[in-house]
């Protein structure tokens, strides 16, 4: 199970949310009433089946619902402030700096046409004013705290010439070097093999002690739940229908749907 790191301020919270995407002459709900707070230090799991509305929360919490999606009600409070009222303009401030989101396929976060180097570079020298040598400066440090060999090496070459491993790193490299006060995992290592899997579950248990970050990890997986997550909230066709400690949780699960996970 997860570590026991000691808990402070609500770094996300969300009261009372609906998602709903405009379909025609209607609009479709994809999350219902959910309520839901992360705080510092913590890791919190969301799963449930493909479909449940996972992502679509993520999504609503980075402000990336596109023309269609909208926030039906609810809030979405980041460190006291609101997120749901911000213009485009203050989200792009946000994102990348306080908030920063990992997807499950690295390629589809990487540029295949530019080196590792000047996309982690990018990150400092908008979100931070650094300059270009200050940047190469960060991004050094950074793929070393991702355990990655020959930092200096690897600014140098294109994503096609590491591994999913190595790609996975260096994307979440990039997530933190601006340091984010909340990193949200959306299925981080699905696309990894076992032993690669468990390398990266591993470094997100270390960089979570070393930088106190709140995270959000979004998975099917309930194994990779219980091994980094602190609290679990099981998500069914966009309602968030039991919440809890890992342990609690699993070890005698109260809702039908938990327990078909569980199976």
């Amino acid at each position: 199970m997860a570590d026991n790191t000691p808990i402070s301020k609500t770094v996300l919270e969300i009261s009372d949310l609906n998602v709903a995407f405009r379909a025609g002459t209607a609009d479709l709900v994809a999350v219902r009433n959910v309520d839901f707070e992360i705080k510092e230090g913590e890791a919190v799991g969301l799963v449930g089946e493909s479909g449940s509305g996972k992502t679509t929360l993520a999504l609503a919490i980075m402000g990336y619902l596109g023309p269609a999606g909208f926030l039906q009600k609810g809030k979405i409070v980041l460190e006291g402030v609101e997120l749901s009222k911000m213009s485009e303009k203050r989200l792009r401030n946000i994102r990348g700096n306080r908030i920063a989101m990992i997807y499950q396929e690295p390629m589809s976060s990487l540029n295949p046409l530019m080196t590792i180097g000047r996309q982690l570079a990018e990150v400092p020298m908008i979100h931070g004013g650094s300059t270009q040598r200050q940047a190469r400066e960060q991004s050094v440090k950074m793929l070393g705290e991702v355990d990655l060999p020959d930092p200096e090496g690897l600014l140098k070459r294109y994503p096609h010439q590491l591994s999913g491993g190595q790609q996975q790193r260096v994307v979440i490299a990039m997530a933190l070097i601006a340091k984010p006060v909340l990193l949200i995992m959306d299925e981080p290592t699905t696309a990894l093999d076992v032993t690669v899997e468990a390398g990266v579950l591993d470094l997100v248990k270390d960089l979570r002690r070393r930088h106190r970050m709140a995270i959000l990890f979004i998975s099917h997986n309930l194994r990779t739940v219980a091994q980094v997550c602190d609290r679990v909230s099981v998500m069914y066709a966009g309602d968030i229908v039991e919440q809890g400690r890992v342990s609690s949780v699993f070890r005698a699960p109260a809702h039908p749907y938990t327990t078909g996970l569980l199976d």
